[in-house]
């Protein structure tokens, strides 16, 4: 009897542990930064997140879609660094500033892929994720432009 009631004990011990230290699962906010997003994060396993931004892209818009791994940053609790490859595909228009872009005169479309490196908090006490990253953009289409983009974003997690 001891032993059955130890081991439902230890049993509960482990399942209340984990679900406590699960990380969420969905999230939605803004990111600041290069791009300014709408942006939204789900995770499909325990590690891995899909993250999608959706930003005002040149006069027009810019869906990027990312594919990142997830794990513990410095064996702190709660906190994670991520990295991964994605795409991003939009509509611009040039003529709100021809001088900057003046190797891309009119309207059209962007296509290119990107990845990101980050570090990012889950704050337990209130359902938030503040996180900071660096994602790097390479436009193939309709020509080839490099963006540095770096960024800071608070999720609302669910």
């Amino acid at each position: 009897m001891k032993k059955t009631v130890f081991l439902i004990g230890l049993v509960c011990v482990l399942f209340v542990s984990k679900s406590s230290a699960q990380d969420y699962s969905r999230s939605i906010g803004l990111r600041g930064g290069y791009p300014t997003a709408l942006t939204g994060k789900f995770f499909t396993k325990e590690n891995v997140a899909l993250e999608g931004m959706l930003s005002g892209y040149r006069g027009g818009f810019e869906f990027t879609g990312l594919y990142e791994i997830h794990a513990n940053a410095f064996d702190v609790p709660y906190l994670s660094w991520y990295y991964g490859p994605g795409f991003h595909i939009g509509a611009y228009n040039d003529r709100y500033d021809n001088y900057y872009y003046r190797n891309r005169d009119g309207d059209g479309f962007i296509l290119g892929i990107d990845f990101i490196l980050g570090i990012e908090y889950t704050i337990t006490d209130i359902p938030f994720v503040i996180g900071v990253d660096f994602k790097p953009g390479f436009d193939f289409a309709p020509g080839f432009w490099f963006n540095p983009g770096a960024g800071v974003s608070l999720r609302f997690y669910f």
